[in-house]
């Protein structure tokens, strides 16, 4: 069993096609498809080679996930990149609450 994105499994009707085209068309940043477009093209190459159709399936099933997350929360892909590049940056990035801190409001004891 593998895990799904929640809310967006392949019988929903927000989610992509699992198909390499629709996949790349829901990805909304330009982050995400330079990515795809980068890893599809080293993952043909090693098909070529090793003549292993398993990794070609890996890759749909990953980008499948982002995909779906790109469909479900946009604006939350979007932020998420932008955050990246403050860290890769070195920019000063503000802090969220302490986990202890979240769980504890959750009713979770440590």
């Amino acid at each position: 069993m593998t895990a799904q994105p929640q809310d967006l499994s392949p019988f929903s009707p927000s989610a992509p096609e699992k198909s390499l085209r629709a996949i790349r068309a829901a990805l909304v940043t330009p982050q995400d498809r330079e990515a795809f477009d980068a890893g599809l093209k080293a993952v043909l190459d090693e098909v070529r080679v090793s003549l292993d159709l398993g990794v070609l399936n890996a890759f749909l099933h990953r980008w499948w996930i982002s995909a779906c997350d790109s469909v479900k929360d946009p604006e939350g892909r979007r932020r998420m990149h932008a955050r990246a590049e403050q860290i890769i940056a070195g920019e000063p990035v503000p802090q969220g609450k302490p986990w202890r801190e979240l769980l504890a409001a959750r009713g979770v004891d440590l």
